[in-house]
């Protein structure tokens, strides 16, 4: 099978896939974007989070690929009220940590050039970080990503470290943090939007009925217990795990 082909393919399967996130569904505030993505010929998405605030207990105690098994105490996609954060801080029992996570997509690219283009439109958005990693078989995945982070521990074995005028001059930091994000996306899409009219891959008139698809299957939830950290790992990373022992990263400059 030829690479083309082959891209279809895995875009067809990746549509078809079930979300195994915590929230299940596509984030609204970058509906829009990944709408826009998926609509052209060169791209489609794998995972994505809009950027989040979190407050979750444990997580020192923690792996990473057993995320599930810590206390979310709070999570919001949006800005949080300090009111929120001391509630749930008061239901820790063990290292509570307060983070923001900004904005994260993964995107699969039908070639090197598309990965290019993706690229210097996320780093001209204001995510820099975003690089490309090229699996065995020849996936070419473009994550686009920033360091534009927060992570704060608020309490160790159940004993709250912080007082609450602290509290409130982090959840104003991670506020302003999650405005800056939504900026930022918004440029991104701006740009992208640009950058696919011109190239002539992509038409917004079928873009809404082909997303529509995407957040119905992933709807489709498993159990719980096959629930991992949302948005972190693309959902087609299992069924293809092989073609990532392998991967190079690359930044563009």
């Amino acid at each position: 099978m030829d690479h083309e082909n082959a891209f279809k393919q895995w875009k067809r399967q990746c549509f078809s896939k079930v979300d195994f996130s915590k929230k299940g569904n596509i984030d609204d505030e970058i509906y829009p974007v990944v709408c826009l993505i998926n609509d052209s010929s060169n791209y489609f998405t794998t995972s994505s989070c809009s950027g989040r605030i979190i407050l979750i207990d444990g997580l020192s105690e923690c792996s990473r690929v057993q995320k599930q098994n810590c206390s979310w105490l709070f999570v919001t996609h949006q800005k949080c009220k300090v009111a929120d954060v001391v509630l749930g801080l008061q239901k820790a029992s063990g290292n509570a940590v307060f983070k923001f996570e900004p904005f994260v997509l993964h995107v699969q690219c039908k070639d090197i050039e598309s990965a290019k283009l993706l690229h210097s439109v996320a780093v001209n958005s204001g995510f820099r970080n975003s690089g490309m990693s090229i699996g065995k078989r020849g996936k070419i995945i473009m994550a686009v990503r920033s360091t534009h982070c927060l992570e704060v521990p608020l309490s160790h074995k159940g004993e709250i470290l912080v007082n609450e005028n602290y509290i409130h001059f982090l959840v104003q930091t991670a506020n302003q943090k999650m405005a800056e994000n939504v900026t930022r996306i918004k440029r991104f899409y701006d740009g992208l939007q640009a950058v696919l009219q011109a190239d002539g891959s992509s038409s917004m008139a079928t873009c809404k009925d082909k997303t529509t698809k995407i957040v119905q299957n992933q709807h489709q939830r498993k159990t719980q217990d096959s629930v991992i950290e949302d948005s972190q790992i693309p959902a087609n990373k299992f069924s293809d795990s092989e073609d990532y022992l392998e991967t190079s990263l690359i930044l563009f400059s």
